[in-house]
C-alpha cells in the first residue's frame, strides 16, 4: 500500500515529554466523516492546513491507509466551517526516542486531562525504544480515536480509565 500510517498509541504517564521535546505546535481538527473505516478531516496546524483520509486498520494490525497532503490556509478555514460540530484541540509535541519520533498530544477543551503519545513506525514488526514518560499501550482502543473522542469527549468516561503510574501502584486519570 502505498499510503500507509503503522503506529502504536499510549497513554502518558507524567509531564517529562515537555522537557524532552525539540518541537511544539497547536492542532485544531474538524472533522466531514468519522464511519467506521473511514475519517475524513481537516488539520489546522499552527499556519499550515491539511486534509486527511483515513482507512480502518487492518485486522488484527497496526497498518491503515492515511491520504494527507498540505492545502492552503484559506481553503482549511473555509472548509472547517463545513465540518461536524465540534472540534478537537491539542498541542503536539515531538521528542526524538532512538531512530523514532514520539508524538506528544496534549487535549483541550472537552478532551482536557488526557495525553496520548504516538510512535509510527515503517513495520508492524519494528523495534521502538519506549521513553519513560509512556505508560499502557492503547493501541487499537477506539476510545482514544480522535474521531471518538469529537461525539463522546474525554470528560464523560476519564473516570473509566486506568492506567499505571509507576510499576508498583495504579492511579484513575
Amino acid at each position: 500500500m502505498v499510503h500507509q500510517e503503522i503506529e502504536r498509541k499510549f497513554l502518558v504517564k507524567n509531564d517529562t515529554y515537555k522537557s524532552l521535546a525539540y518541537s511544539k505546535t497547536h492542532i485544531e481538527q474538524g472533522y466531514f466523516a468519522t464511519e467506521p473505516g473511514r475519517t475524513v478531516r481537516i488539520r489546522i496546524r499552527n499556519d499550515k492546513g491539511y486534509l486527511t483520509i483515513k482507512g480502518a486498520p487492518k485486522e488484527g494490525g497496526f497498518a491503515r491507509y492515511e491520504f494527507e497532503r498540505e492545502i492552503p490556509m484559506e481553503d482549511a478555514r473555509e472548509m472547517m466551517e463545513l465540518c461536524m460540530p465540534g472540534r478537537v484541540n491539542k498541542d503536539r509535541y515531538l521528542v526524538k526516542s532512538g531512530k523514532h519520533i514520539v508524538e506528544v498530544d496534549e487535549f483541550f477543551g472537552d478532551n482536557e486531562g488526557l495525553v496520548l503519545a504516538e510512535i509510527e513506525l515503517e513495520r508492524e514488526d519494528e523495534p521502538y525504544e519506549m521513553p519513560d514518560f509512556l505508560g499502557k499501550e492503547v493501541t487499537g482502543d477506539y476510545h482514544y480515536y480522535n474521531k471518538y473522542m469529537l461525539r463522546r469527549p474525554y470528560k464523560l468516561w476519564k473516570d473509566e480509565v486506568v492506567f499505571e503510574k509507576s510499576e508498583s501502584s495504579k492511579e484513575q486519570l
